[in-house]
């Protein structure tokens, strides 16, 4: 056994430390009795090759600046990375063979950033690539630094077309940075992959796309190391490397065979196997130190000012999110946008012209737009990202992964609800509000007017995890003057007397008409206290229950969206945690698929217009 720590290897040196890292992947999973020990064997000598001679990295300093960043995108081969690591110096054998998917220790099942040296959580496939392409990002457009970023996939990854989404922006964007490593071992889960190891259209797909493929043999360490290299050099392209290797490489009877997927070697197999490849080992080893580089500055400057509206005018809330966004990034160098092609419509535009360098376009691409946020936040930057409502449900699994990513996310759904007219169904959003709320750690916001809009978008560069605020389409009456403030988890009292009978509650467009249903139920002498929740989560439960309380328990909850997981939803949870005695509640929300039409008719047609808010506050009154 050796310990001395070498910096970088030979070519002649590696096969000891893939031998290392082999050994450790199959101790760390076969003691914790779970794992996948041969995806982590067939890579073993792709990282061997690049820890020890190419990745530039400060093991000691995880956050320097120049560091290049290595993503493991097929996390289920965690025991190659945490052998990695233990060759690294960083991470002891005892931790590695102790912790390893443990409760209460670091070394989880897939990689998250609970490890200083990992960017992102991965394990959820087809997510490290298009996270990489955020981090590359930031390093060749926004802070022109030599950082390259080394993201590992897996070839049954390449089925899932989130992959093809970072392909293609990573060469639209030119991200020469950006080294994708392809373990094309052949086997998934339950089987071969669909295209097994014809390499050959792997690259022809790959070169499709825009990348530069290389196809080499992922078990011969020059070819590996000649295809690494290339990094180095004057790429006009992203760089691929077309790996073909054996899935279990190096346990005999078990490489290249079926129904190994998931599964540590038995003790007694993991013995044998552990000898044949030369007993276990504690080589440590470092690569390269990466280039010492100078930081911008990028502390904000100034105060934001915000865009002021007239109250009345009527705007579109969408309409106010660009200017004000425009207002944070002209003091604030952290702030940049993204959007899915539809900039024109999302009101991001003003952004677009007046900070263009800062402005990332990721086409009909959700899940990579997504995704580059979460990859740009790791590098501190503060990332807005825009599309209609309805299209964020595409990215779903993403935003699911972003609190375990611990990623600050800005999220911007438009055109939402019936509100939107005669587009029709397919361009409504009505999941957003239940599929950011069911979030882990999110903020959920629902303004009703460009100005608690402007506010409210200003006070997200200020909120960890998961931040989303959803806008409107048509335009409405400004109601509130530039003084006013918008805590988030506050809420706004527009109508209120002590002789109030009902509540109404509403944001966004049933806000509006909340209003007149109160002006129409006041004709009739019924006086209605009418809230705005422009915070939905965390809600204004406080003031909630005390307004219901004072209107002896009568409630109306008009929104437009279906009535799981909205607006209703977060109402009753306020409710429910300090019980009212004899509520009287009506929820209305979007129930059905609804066709197309003017907003009128469809608001109509939902059931959360003012006629139907209004009499709904008439059988809340009669119990």
């Amino acid at each position: 056994m050796t310990t001395s720590m070498h910096e970088g290897l030979g070519l002649d040196q590696i096969p000891e430390l893939a031998a290392q890292l082999r050994v450790d992947s199959i101790r760390a999973s076969t003691s914790a009795g779970s794992g996948h020990p041969t995806s982590s064997l067939s890579a073993a000598d792709l990282l061997a090759t690049l820890m020890s001679r190419h990745l530039r990295y400060d093991w000691d300093a995880p956050d320097a600046p120049g560091n290049d960043h290595l993503v493991f995108s097929k996390g289920h081969a965690s025991p190659l990375l945490y052998s990695v690591y233990k060759a690294a110096g960083v991470v002891s054998d005892q931790e590695l063979m102790e912790g390893y998917r443990r409760f209460g220790q670091r070394l989880e099942g897939h990689p998250t950033p609970v490890l200083p040296w990992v960017d992102v959580a991965t394990g959820s496939l087809g997510q490290g690539l298009p996270d990489g392409v955020g981090i590359a990002l930031a390093g060749k457009h926004l802070e022109q630094a030599p950082y390259r970023v080394w993201v590992l996939t897996g070839d049954s990854e390449l089925a899932e077309g989130s992959m093809w989404e970072a392909f293609a922006t990573a060469a639209h964007y030119g991200l020469t940075n950006l080294v994708t490593i392809v373990d094309v071992n052949r086997l998934g889960q339950r089987g071969e992959t669909a295209l097994g190891r014809d390499m050959d259209t792997y690259a022809a797909r790959v070169e499709a796309f825009g990348a530069r493929a290389v196809i080499i043999d992922g078990h011969d360490i020059a070819q590996i190391d000649d295809a690494l290299a290339q990094a180095d050099g004057e790429l006009d392209r992203p760089l691929v490397i077309l790996a073909r290797t054996v899935k279990g490489k190096g346990i005999p009877g078990i490489e290249d065979e079926l129904d190994w997927h998931g599964k540590p070697i038995p003790e007694d197999k993991a013995e044998e196997t552990i000898a044949s490849l030369g007993g276990e080992r504690s080589l440590q080893v470092r690569g390269p130190k990466p280039p010492q580089i100078d930081t911008a500055d990028r502390t904000p400057r100034g105060t934001v000012q915000l865009p002021a509206f007239e109250r009345g005018e009527e705007v579109a809330t969408r309409k106010a999110y660009g200017p004000a966004l425009t207002a944070l990034a002209d003091v604030d160098p952290r702030v940049v946008a993204l959007d899915g092609e539809v900039s024109n419509s999302t009101g991001v535009a003003d952004f677009v012209e007046a900070h263009p360098e800062r402005f990332f376009e990721m086409f009909i691409a959700e899940q990579q737009m997504v995704a580059a946020a979460t990859g740009l936040s790791t590098r501190g930057y503060i990332a807005y990202a825009s599309t209609f409502a309805a299209f964020l449900t595409r990215a779903a699994d993403f935003l699911r992964m972003a609190p375990v990513s611990r990623a600050d996310l800005r999220l911007i759904g438009s055109h939402a609800g019936v509100e939107i007219g005669a587009d029709g169904p397919s361009q409504m959003g009505l999941e957003d509000l239940a599929m950011i709320a069911a979030t882990q750690g999110s903020t959920v916001l629902y303004p009703s007017d460009a100005t608690s809009t402007a506010a409210l978008v200003a006070q997200m560069a200020e909120l960890s995890g998961v931040s989303y605020l959803r806008t409107t389409r048509g335009g409405y009456p400004v109601l509130y003057g530039p003084e006013e403030e918008f805590p988030v988890g506050g809420s706004k009292t527009l109508r209120s007397s002590p002789h109030d009978a009902v509540t109404l509650i509403g944001a966004g467009v049933t806000l509006h008409e909340a209003l007149a249903a109160a002006d129409e139920l006041a004709e009739d002498g019924v006086q209605a206290r009418v809230i705005d929740a422009y915070s939905v989560k965390p809600i204004d439960g406080e003031g909630i229950r005390a307004a219901v309380a004072e209107t002896g328990g009568r409630l109306v909850v008009a929104e437009d969206h279906h009535a799981e997981g909205g607006l209703g939803a977060a109402v009753l949870a306020a409710l429910a945690a300090e019980p009212i005695t004899d509520l009287h509640l009506r929820h209305l929300a979007v129930n059905g698929v609804p066709g197309s039409g003017t907003t009128e008719e469809l608001l109509d047609w939902a059931g959360i217009d003012a006629a139907h808010i209004a009499r709904a506050a008439r059988a809340a009154l009669e119990g």
